[in-house]
């Protein structure tokens, strides 16, 4: 897992290290030997790292007040989309790691040779660039953990006999961890959330969503809750049959209707169901589609406004890379993603879906598929992504 993006970042560690930092000899401690003197270095950067690109406004939402009137004669505004009552996502808060603050003490206690210059650092800048190129990870990703590594690296302060290795290998991991959002816990999500408590999945065909409706009816049902699946994915029959053969197997009630019917009626109607006999989940399934189907994006803001989601989860396949990148992005404008499940992630070699994703839309990634089994989901976390690339306990 991972194992493309690993080798190449610890290359680029190894190559910047040179070895471990000496102590100059006294002899080369006068002015003509140090040379001409370094380049000012640049101010850290926030640890907050860049401020996000404003977001353009929604389709369809009211003019704000001062904004020009109609045009007389121009057609008539599309009415504004009912509010849905959306969970709260419950995150654990991190700040924004930096090694100038982690260090700070070290750097101030120690014996200061150097700092390293802008010229080490975009060095190493132009190698990472290459490796996250080759790591399948998109543009703007890359471009935020370039700018938190040499934020972290340029003017950093070196102690005599320090390990420039580990400098950078600590400066590699924050700018992972920094990519990717918070850590969502699904668990308090669906506990703190009303009853019953709607979660709509979408996502085109072949990145597993209807497996992974089904582990997460295991995990449910595991907890003591129980969930109710309503297989909206009309559009493909075949869809229905493999819903129906997990449902028998976890003993879950399938709500369903005929091939070609209105998936929005039968999402209705397993909210209906869940209500009526006290169920805590309905799991709401739909039909994969490409992202460029306008057709079929607007059935499924309908199937929305009818079962009125808590929660709206992509399901992506990390195998595909920066197309499920554009998947997301797509998808999460269309019709609103609170997080991810991505899988087959076991089988990815480079780690960039799981970081360009989160990183483009912002959300949380909730789980990650491992295997093939109803126990293979497993819980998401940035420490668990730094250990996969890095090692266990870097």
């Amino acid at each position: 897992m991972f194992e493309k993006l690993r080798s190449r970042l610890t290359e680029i560690k190894d190559r910047f290290s040179g070895g471990k930092e000496e102590p100059d000899e006294p002899a080369r401690t006068s002015a003509a030997a140090r040379g001409p003197a370094a380049p000012a270095a640049r101010p850290a950067a926030s640890p907050q790292g860049p401020a996000a690109s404003p977001q353009p406004p929604a389709a369809g939402r009211p003019a704000p007040p001062g904004a020009p009137s109609r045009a007389k004669g121009a057609p008539a505004a599309a009415p504004p989309e009912p509010q849905l009552e959306r969970a709260k996502v419950a995150v654990r808060e991190a700040p924004a790691r930096s090694i100038r603050a982690e260090r700070e003490e070290a750097f101030e206690g120690g014996l200061l040779k150097r700092k390293l210059g802008p010229e080490e650092v975009e060095a190493l800048l132009s190698d990472l660039e290459v490796a996250l190129y080759e790591g399948d990870i998109a543009q703007e990703t890359v471009e935020a953990m370039k700018a938190t590594v040499q934020s972290e690296l340029t003017g950093a302060k070196l102690g005599a006999f320090s390990d420039r290795a580990g400098l950078v290998s600590h400066a590699l991991r924050i700018a992972v961890e920094n990519a990717l959002p918070p850590d969502a816990d699904f668990d308090a999500t669906v506990d703190g959330g009303p009853r019953p408590f709607v979660i709509m999945f979408v996502g085109i065909n072949g990145t597993g969503k209807t497996t992974t409706i089904a582990r997460i009816a295991h995990r449910l049902k595991r907890r003591g809750l129980t969930p109710v699946i309503a297989a909206g994915d009309t559009f493909r029959a075949g869809a229905i049959d493999q819903l129906e053969v997990h449902a028998t197997r976890l003993g879950v009630k399938l709500i369903k209707n005929q091939p070609g019917s209105d998936p929005a009626a039968v999402a209705f109607d397993a909210v209906e169901h869940a209500r009526a006999r006290h169920k805590e989940v309905v799991l709401v399934d739909t039909a994969g589609r490409m992202q460029t189907n306008t057709g079929l994006m607007d059935e499924m803001k309908k199937i929305k406004r009818v079962a009125k989601p808590h929660l709206t989860l992509f399901i992506g396949d990390a195998w595909v890379g920066n197309d499920a990148v554009s998947q997301a992005t797509a998808f999460d404008r269309a019709v609103g993603v609170d997080g991810v499940v991505l899988t087959k992630i076991d089988t990815d070699a480079t780690g960039g879906a799981a970081l360009s994703i989160a990183h483009a839309i912002g959300k949380p990634i909730f789980f990650v598929g491992v295997g093939q089994g109803y126990d293979d989901l497993q819980p998401f976390s940035r420490t668990w992504m730094v250990e996969r690339i890095f090692g266990a306990g870097a």
